[in-house]
């Protein structure tokens, strides 16, 4: 090992990544993933709203979809890494040590998106528009979380002499024992890599650009431009997971989550394609929940909670 005083002026890694005020643990990844979500539903319903929906349900649906879509990236992590937690030598209770570290994020979207499923059909709105209002805020969230990865000094790639390679730090706690989660570094720098995890970032935000442009310029619905976000994220992590270190499992020697990569951009692909052109009427957005109590007679219709608008009575969007 080597003191950073030796080395070139690498990018530090942070010193610790948990925080302990008496008996609570301040851990920075999850509230990396917290302040993620946050941004997501606040920007998310900004969208939705802008495209004709009604504020507030981006937070409705959020009650369902946060916490499927924790789960669904908790366990895609454990099912694709399940030597480690009931291998020989494994801890099984350590699945479900989330704080950890541990997010597989197809597997989040997937039971995400089937959380948002459910909330969608009791609001009565369909799901492939509101993914679409979502979509930018989700992969910036996306990108807020990584700096999870960064705190826990995990994901990294191989290493490097590149200007801005990551120094990665032994990490000891009080009595001197390497502690790599909670521990706190003690100077000595144990490699350079590459910051894969600020690669993956970049790229988040570079389609997070990217989508609200072409949702700008183009006006596209009907699920695609959550397509195209898929695509686009998957497009990138193929290409960083190959330059990722760590430990993995792997099919036919491609790493698990490369060929998952892969697999969902196909997928993602064909559907922006085949999907329906054009954006929904902003008419099909306003919530129409069984149980909502009808107008009474004599009362003046909201215009904005029409469900029954006709073709010819609605063709500002439909280009």
């Amino acid at each position: 090992m080597v003191t950073s005083t030796e080395l070139l002026a690498y990018l530090p890694s942070p010193p610790q990544g948990v925080w302990h005020v008496g008996p609570l643990a301040l851990r920075a990844y999850a509230l990396c993933i917290i302040v993620g979500i946050v941004v997501a539903i606040v920007w998310g319903d900004r969208r939705w709203v802008a495209r004709g929906g009604e504020k507030g349900t981006v937070l409705d649906i959020a009650v369902w979809a946060v916490p499927f879509g924790l789960i669904g990236g908790r366990l895609y992590h454990v099912l694709t890494d399940w030597p480690t937690y009931f291998g020989e030598g494994g801890s099984p209770v350590d699945a479900l040590k989330i704080w950890q570290g541990g997010l597989g994020i197809w597997g989040a979207v997937a039971l995400g998106a089937v959380g948002a499923w459910i909330g969608c059909r009791r609001r009565g709105i369909p799901l492939p528009a509101f993914g679409d209002a979502l979509a930018p805020a989700i992969i910036l969230a996306q990108a807020i979380g990584r700096l999870g990865n960064w705190f826990n000094q995990e994901l990294y790639g191989r290493e490097t002499t590149v200007p801005w390679g990551l120094e990665i730090y032994e990490r000891t706690d009080a009595a001197g024992r390497v502690d790599t989660l909670n521990g706190v570094s003690n100077g000595v720098v144990q490699q350079v890599v590459h910051p894969t995890f600020l690669y993956e970032l970049v790229w988040n935000l570079l389609i997070v650009v990217l989508l609200v442009l072409v949702d700008r310029q183009f006006k596209i619905g009907h699920g695609r431009l959550f397509a195209l976000y898929v695509a686009g994220y998957c497009a990138g992590r193929f290409w960083i997971e190959l330059m990722r270190s760590d430990h993995a499992s792997e099919i036919l020697g491609i790493r698990v989550n490369s060929f998952t990569s892969a697999l969902v951009f196909l997928a993602a692909v064909a559907y922006f394609v085949l999907a329906k052109k054009g954006r929904e009427d902003p008419a099909e957005l306003q919530s129409h929940a069984k149980g909502t109590a009808p107008a009474h007679i004599g009362d003046a219709p909201a215009t904005t909670e029409r469900a029954d608008v006709e073709p010819s009575e609605a063709k500002g969007e439909q280009k």
